[in-house]
């Protein structure tokens, strides 16, 4: 890998790119498990060093991503015309470093600085109504008038027409690796974002797009803008996903309300009846999000767990403290996780440990594929 192609901040050299890529690529190693890898580390490396010893609760030996495979992605990277954008880079989307999974390490093709200013996410239905598709199209253009930049998923339906109204403003999350096309039909239009606008993904260049990215994909949607817009949407859908991603992130969630006799509207009208502002022209998405400062108008959220790691508390364990877990913290805080989410604060009560002891025992159940985590705080058994 080159310094251009990874585009290293000063403070990061290539070596701890590298690592860094390798350490987000190796088993059961997610963004708020990495952060708190490098908080107690200090490095990369020697969170690589670490991880065998630290992921020795699992089965089977824990063995750190290869090398050459991380070589093997960072020229799939390069030959697709992309860049590595790292959580601590200046030119990391600040509005998406603020939400607590914000993916440590995005892949890029396009214009950055599209990221840092004012956006708005533009979701729906694949299968929308002509009807909305237009005014999708039509929102979108008088919302990048307005000086906004359109963030959508390059679905087929309202993603589709939101970027092709808000073009050349307007920035396209996929859900598979950068240089793979999806939907299909999209093809051209994901091409032509990367080369006039922005393209982002999370997964590693050559990933093929499966249901579990897709999530992944929405809080990325919803981290990168002030609010997100929902058109059009089913009850059950992917596009509600993305309405309480942004609800938890702190960010406006807004809806246009449609006909109780046509399916593809309930979604936005459950929407607006659990809290999402009704909005009825873009004038009223303007006057919701412009200068937005963090303070919400909608009241669609989803209740937080509490219980966020204690990054400080960890830096400042020595490493036999963080041990601690491999005898009584580690067994007992095992024994208090089911498949029912807990907020971190409260097992911290329930155990009589530091947050930091803690934190250290859930990150080696995590290392091992034993825990879960969920929005706001949360963990789970698997």
């Amino acid at each position: 890998m080159n310094e251009a192609q990874l585009s290293a901040a000063p403070a990061l050299g290539q070596a701890e790119a590298f690592d860094r890529i390798r350490l987000l690529r190796s088993p059961n190693i997610g963004p708020v498990s990495y952060r708190q890898l490098l908080a107690r580390f200090g490095s990369a490396r020697a969170a690589l060093e670490a991880l065998p010893e630290l992921g020795s609760r699992g089965k089977s030996a824990y063995r750190p991503a290869p090398a050459e495979r991380i070589e093997r992605e960072a020229a799939a990277v390069r030959a697709a015309g992309a860049r590595y954008v790292f959580h601590d880079q200046r030119d990391y989307p600040a509005l998406l470093a603020e939400i607590e999974s914000a993916p440590p390490i995005i892949t890029a093709r396009g214009d950055l600085a599209l990221a840092s200013q004012p956006a708005i996410a533009m979701v729906g239905a694949r299968n929308a109504s002509a009807a909305s598709v237009k005014l999708a199209r039509d929102w979108a253009a008088q919302l990048v008038e307005a000086g906004f930049v359109i963030v959508s998923g390059l679905a087929r339906g309202i993603d589709g027409a939101s970027h092709e109204g808000a073009f050349p403003r307007t920035i396209g999350v996929i859900a598979s690796g950068i240089d793979i096309a999806y939907p299909p039909q999209h093809a051209a239009l994901q091409e032509k974002i990367a080369h006039e606008a922005l393209l982002i993904a999370e997964q590693p260049p050559g990933t093929e797009p499966r249901g579990r990215h897709f999530p992944s994909r929405n809080r990325i949607i919803a981290g990168l803008a002030s609010g997100t817009l929902v058109v059009e949407a089913a009850p059950r859908s992917g596009t509600l996903i993305t309405a309480r991603l942004a609800g938890e992130a702190g960010r406006e969630v807004m809806a246009i309300p449609g006909s109780p006799l046509d399916t593809r509207a309930l979604g936005c009208n459950q929407l607006i009846r659990d809290g999402a502002v009704l909005v009825q022209s873009p004038e009223d998405v303007i006057e919701l999000v412009e200068g937005f400062t963090g303070a919400v108008r909608s009241a669609f959220r989803v209740a937080e767990s509490g219980g966020a790691f204690d990054y400080a508390a960890l830096r400042t364990m020595q490493w036999g403290e963080a041990r601690a877990s491999d005898g009584a913290i580690g067994e007992a805080i095992a024994r208090l996780l089911t498949k029912a989410p807990i907020g971190i604060d409260e097992l911290v009560r329930q155990a009589g440990a530091s947050s930091a002891e803690v934190n250290m025992a859930l990150l080696e159940l995590e290392l091992a594929g034993e825990l879960e985590r969920h929005a706001g705080g949360a963990v789970s058994r698997l």
